[in-house]
């Protein structure tokens, strides 16, 4: 029965991620158009989280929503961004498409050519800023899609993670970003 659903799964076409799956939003929501609120993108996002932490624990959802927001960070810098820019219009490019889309405001904060590491923050988040405080960091998904769009961009395999975060009281979530 497991290699019947495994099979099931792989062979639907909306299950495996494309950037052309996402569809023609101007097209389909006619009306509504293309922005929503983020309180209904947290829903959804909360929700999954409170769910597969019951069924799989905290370490692997934190696992599991790493892997998707590398997934979309990759695809969204191939899809969004110049990759073949030098450093600084990288940035500034990257800086401008999470303000177009309303993702955050992105700041580099230190950069070492030699070594490839950095530190940005993000400030008016998707996915914490306004949260109450609760003495952690709940950013997962952001660490990923960082660490894609910098895999895209580098071709290097970056393990990023966030050091501060709104939910345990700073204004601004902060990611380290360090070359493996």
């Amino acid at each position: 029965m497991e290699n019947v659903f495994k099979k099931s799964i792989e062979s639907d076409s909306h299950n495996i991620f494309k950037w052309e799956n996402l569809g023609d939003i101007k097209t389909g929501r006619g009306d509504l158009g293309e922005d929503m609120p983020v309180l209904v993108y947290r829903l959804m996002q909360f929700t999954m989280l409170d769910v597969m932490t019951k069924r799989f624990g905290v370490d692997k959802t934190n696992e599991l929503f790493r892997d998707a927001g590398f997934l979309a960070g990759l695809e969204f810098a191939k899809a969004a961004l110049d990759l073949t820019v030098d450093l600084d219009s990288f940035v500034a490019n990257l800086q401008k498409a999470l303000e177009d889309y309303r993702i955050g405001i992105l700041r580099m904060e230190a950069f070492d050519p030699e070594s490839g590491n950095l530190v940005l923050t993000v400030a008016q988040d998707l996915d914490c800023s306004g949260l109450p405080i609760t003495n952690e960091t709940v950013c997962t998904y952001d660490e990923g899609f960082i660490a894609g769009i910098l895999k895209a961009y580098t071709g290097e395999t970056y393990r990023v993670r966030e050091i501060d975060c709104w939910a345990n009281g700073d204004r601004v979530c902060r990611f380290n970003g360090v070359v493996e």
